[in-house]
C-alpha cells in the first residue's frame, strides 16, 4: 500500500510496485503497469530511505514529494516484485544454501533471464545495506522535531548562506543519510548480515556487467594482488635535486606505479558516458551543455582515493584499446610523442564521438607536486551536430613526502560548442585554502549568448553534480560506490580495475603494442615487485636505443593510428578498428617494445 505525503495528508492507497533499473513505478495494478498506465515513478538512487522493520513500511523522500510504502499482507507479499521486499534476504539464503542451484550457476547453465534477475536482486541488496548502513548527520540529529512536515533533504540546506560552499557538505550528506527520525515510532533499521554480503560478493561476482544491455560478458571485481607497502621507500633521495624539475623524465621505483598507464587513465574518463548518451537525446540546447559540464566534472572522480601512486608512463608506440558495448563504446589510445610525452585517444559509440590529446607539465615544489594538462577535449554528438571543446584543471597531489596524501583540481573548466554561439559554460573547480577545509567543491553556470546565466551548477567532483538552486536542485550525477577493500588495491573503482584484464577472447585480437601485453605493469598488478622492476628496466632501456637509431638515421617516429591535423593537434586516422578486423594484427609490423 501507498500513502503519498502531499500536505494536507491523504490515506492508504493499494498499489502495485515493479522496481525496474532503479526506478520503483506503481500503478494501480500489475496489468496497468504493463500496458504502461503509470501512476508515478520513483528514482529510488536519488530518494532518501527509512525502513521500519516492525510495522513493515519503508519510507521514500523523493523531494517533491514523500512515499509512505506498507506492505498489504504475507498473503500478497509476493506481489511486491520490488528486491526492496523483506522477503529478499530469505529468498536469497536459501538459494544460496541450494547445491543445485549452485551447481548449475557455476556450470554456467543459467538461463539469461535468471542471470539478469539475480543480479538485479542482489544489486538492490547491496544498495539496501548502503543505505541502510549509512551514518546519521549532526545537522539532521538535532532537527526539531516539530520539523518532519518537511523533506529533511530540503532542511539540510534550507538556510541563507552568504555562499554556496558553507552548506554543500550538509547538502550532499543529506542524500545520503538514513531517515531514522522520519517518524515518531523509531522503529530499528533494517541491516543486511554482513557474513550475507560478503557471501553474494564472492559467489556472484562472475555475474559482472550481465545486467548492461543483455551482455554476458564476464569482467573481474578485484584485482589479482593488493597494493605492495611503500614505506621504505625514501622519496626524498629520488626527488631532491628535483625541486622546481619535470618529474617526467625522473626514474621512480615500480612500487610507486599503479597498475594503470597514462592511455589507460585517459579511458578512465569515460567511466560515466552515459551522461553523453543522455545529452544526444535531449533536444534543449541549454540542457545538453548541462550533461555535456557534467561529464568533465566527473572525469576527475576517481583520483580521489588515488593519491598514492602514479601511472605507467606509456613508451612510445604504445597502444590501449577498451572494447565496451555494454557501455555503447569503443575507444583507442596510442602514446604518439615521447619528448614531450603526448597521449593520444579517441572513442566512438552511435550517441557520440570523443577525442583528445594530453601533454603534462609535472613540478615538484618540495611537499606538493603540480601536474597541468595542456591539449583540447573534444565531444561532437552528431544528432545534433554540435562539437564541444574544453580544457582541463590543474591537479595537485600534496604531502608527497610525508603524512597522508591527498589530492585537488583547481582552476576553470570553459566548454563552447564551436557549431554555435547559442550557450556557454564555465566550471569554476574550487582551491581548497587547507586540507578538509571546504574540499572539491565545484561551480559553474550555462549561460546564454548575451551572458545571461539560465542554468547553475555546483558539487563536489568526487560526489556529485547539481543544477538549479538548494532546496530545488536536481541530481545530474553522482560518483558510483566504491568496491569493497579498495584502500589495499590502490584505491581503483570498479571500472578502474577492469581496464587491465587480459581474458583469452580478447588476447589474439590485440596488437601487440596493448599495454596489457606490458610485462612490467602485469607484474606489479600481480604482485611480483622484484620481477615488475627488473622488466620496468628493460623496457625503459630499449625505448632509449630505438631512439638512439632512429637519430642515428635522422628519422622520427610515425604513429600508426593517429595523425596531426591542421592545428597541430592528433587525430584519429580511422584505421585501428577496420584493422583489427581485416586482416587482424597477427603480422603487425611494429618495433619490439617489451
Amino acid at each position: 500500500m501507498l500513502k503519498k505525503r502531499k500536505w494536507p495528508m491523504k490515506g492508504w492507497h493499494k498499489r502495485f510496485f515493479y522496481l525496474d533499473k532503479g526506478i520503483l513505478k506503481y500503478a494501480k495494478c500489475a496489468a496497468d503497469v504493463e500496458k504502461g498506465k503509470l501512476h508515478g515513478c520513483i528514482d529510488v538512487g536519488l530518494s532518501v530511505m527509512a525502513i521500519k522493520k516492525n510495522t513493515k513500511c519503508i519510507d521514500l523522500d523523493a523531494e517533491e514529494n514523500i512515499y509512505h510504502l506498507k506492505r498489504a499482507s504475507l498473503a500478497k507479499q509476493s506481489s511486491l516484485h520490488s528486491p526492496l521486499s523483506f522477503t529478499s534476504q530469505a529468498k536469497v539464503t536459501a538459494w544460496l544454501q541450494s547445491s543445485d542451484d549452485m551447481d548449475r550457476c557455476t556450470k554456467g547453465t543459467l538461463s539469461e533471464a535468471q542471470l539478469l534477475e539475480l543480479n538485479h536482486l542482489l544489486r538492490s541488496m547491496e544498495v539496501l545495506h548502503r543505505t541502510c548502513s549509512a551514518p546519521a548527520i549532526n545537522a539532521l540529529q538535532k532537527q526539531d522535531s516539530s520539523d518532519g512536515s518537511r523533506p529533511l533533504v530540503h532542511q539540510a540546506s534550507n538556510e541563507s548562506r552568504a555562499s554556496i560552499t558553507e552548506s554543500l557538505s550538509e547538502f550532499f550528506d543529506a542524500q545520503e543519510v538514513l531517515l531514522s527520525a522520519s517518524s515518531s515510532e523509531n522503529e530499528p533499521e533494517l541491516k543486511l548480515p554482513e557474513t550475507l554480503l560478503e557471501l553474494i560478493r564472492k559467489r556472484f561476482s562472475f555475474l559482472g556487467c550481465v545486467e548492461n544491455s543483455g551482455s554476458q560478458e564476464q569482467r573481474r571485481s578485484c584485482l589479482p594482488s593488493p597494493s605492495p607497502n611503500t614505506s621504505n621507500i625514501s622519496l626524498w633521495n629520488i626527488l631532491k635535486n628535483n625541486i622546481g624539475k619535470d618529474l617526467s623524465k625522473v626514474a621512480m621505483p615500480v612500487q610507486l606505479n599503479e597498475p594503470l598507464n597514462t592511455l589507460q587513465r585517459l579511458c578512465e574518463e569515460l567511466e560515466y558516458s552515459e551522461l553523453l548518451d543522455k545529452a544526444a537525446h535531449t533536444q534543449d540546447p541549454f540542457e545538453r551543455m548541462v550533461y555535456i559540464a557534467t561529464f568533465a566534472v566527473s572525469g576527475y572522480a576517481s583520483s580521489y582515493y588515488r593519491a598514492g601512486g602514479k601511472p605507467f608512463n606509456p613508451v612510445l608506440g604504445e597502444t590501449y584499446e577498451c572494447d565496451r558495448p555494454d557501455k555503447g563504446f569503443c575507444f583507442v589510445a596510442e602514446q604518439v610523442s615521447h619528448h614531450p610525452p603526448i597521449s593520444a585517444c579517441h572513442a566512438e559509440s552511435k550517441n557520440f564521438i570523443f577525442w583528445q590529446d594530453v601533454r603534462w607539465r609535472n613540478k615538484f615544489w618540495g611537499k606538493s607536486m603540480e601536474i597541468v594538462p595542456v591539449g583540447t577535449t573534444h565531444v561532437v554528438l552528431p544528432g545534433f551536430g554540435d562539437h564541444y571543446e574544453w580544457n582541463k584543471v590543474t591537479s595537485c597531489i600534496h604531502n608527497i613526502l610525508s603524512g597522508q596524501r591527498w589530492i585537488e583540481h583547481y582552476g576553470e573548466i570553459s566548454i563552447k560548442n564551436s557549431n554555435s554561439e547559442k550557450c556557454q559554460c564555465k566550471v569554476t573547480f574550487i582551491k581548497a585554502k587547507y586540507w578538509n577545509s571546504s574540499m572539491n567543491e565545484v561551480e559553474g553556470a550555462v549561460t546564454d549568448h548575451k551572458g545571461k546565466v539560465v542554468h547553475k551548477l555546483f558539487g563536489k567532483w568526487h560526489e556529485g553534480m547539481y543544477c538549479g538552486s538548494p532546496p530545488s536542485a536536481t541530481c545530474i550525477w553522482r560518483m558510483n560506490p566504491m568496491p569493497p577493500d579498495y584502500e589495499q588495491y590502490y584505491g581503483f573503482t570498479k571500472f578502474a580495475m577492469e581496464l587491465n584484464e587480459l581474458d583469452p577472447l580478447t588476447k589474439p585480437l590485440l596488437p601487440p603494442t596493448d599495454t596489457r601485453l606490458r610485462l612490467d605493469q602485469r607484474l606489479l598488478e600481480e604482485g611480483n615487485i622484484e620481477s615488475a622492476e627488473v622488466q620496468k628496466q628493460r623496457i625503459e632501456q630499449l625505448q632509449r636505443e630505438r631512439r638512439r637509431v632512429l637519430e642515428d638515421n635522422h628519422m622520427s617516429h610515425q604513429p600508426r593510428f593517429f595523425q596531426k591535423s591542421r592545428d597541430d593537434t592528433w587525430v584519429s586516422n580511422n584505421t585501428y578498428w577496420e584493422l583489427r578486423k581485416d586482416p587482424g594484427f597477427s603480422n603487425f609490423d611494429c618495433p619490439v617494445l617489451w
